[in-house]
């Protein structure tokens, strides 16, 4: 089976290696300290203490082990139309329905996040902004119904 391609920006990369080398350094050093004195308690097959240090090395070392994947799999997306949406654009849209405005940057999906405004490009708001410019209208799919945003700027 093929590996996943991951889409994201030159800077998207570039957090998630920083993210990386964070975790490899402070984090392992952190937990290793937490490992130690949690030993120091004695028995440990009743120290909640060491079982819950255990937890978090398991969870550290599985984001290393998924942001590596990531970074090894990774496709760098550029844009080559100033015009149109891609990834790495900020657009501000009006929502038609209740005249909300709203500014989403379309971002890669393993540096999507919501709530801070970054969508995917995979996203249904992702993928019907993309390849549309400033002034186009579009349609996203979603449960509750259609949703039709007015794409008012568009900045890199």
């Amino acid at each position: 089976m093929a590996p996943k391609v991951f889409k994201m920006t030159a800077a998207g990369r570039a957090e998630l290696e920083a993210e990386l080398e964070h975790l490899k350094s402070v984090g392992r050093e952190d937990i290793a300290e937490k490992l130690k004195v949690a030993r120091s308690y004695g028995d440990l097959s009743e120290n909640s203490e060491y079982d819950e240090a255990k937890s978090e090395q398991a969870k550290i070392e599985a984001r290393i082990a998924e942001l590596e994947y990531q970074l090894d799999n990774a496709e760098i997306v550029e844009s080559l139309d100033d015009d149109s949406i891609s990834m790495g654009a900020k657009v501000t849209v009006v929502r038609k329905n209740d005249k909300a405005k709203l500014t989403y940057e379309i971002v890669g999906y393993s540096q999507s996040d919501p709530a801070n405004g970054k969508i995917s490009d995979e996203s249904p708001v992702g993928r019907a902004l993309i390849g549309a410019k400033a002034g186009d209208t579009v349609v996203v799919e979603a449960p509750i119904g259609n949703i039709e945003f007015v794409i008012k700027k568009v900045t890199r």
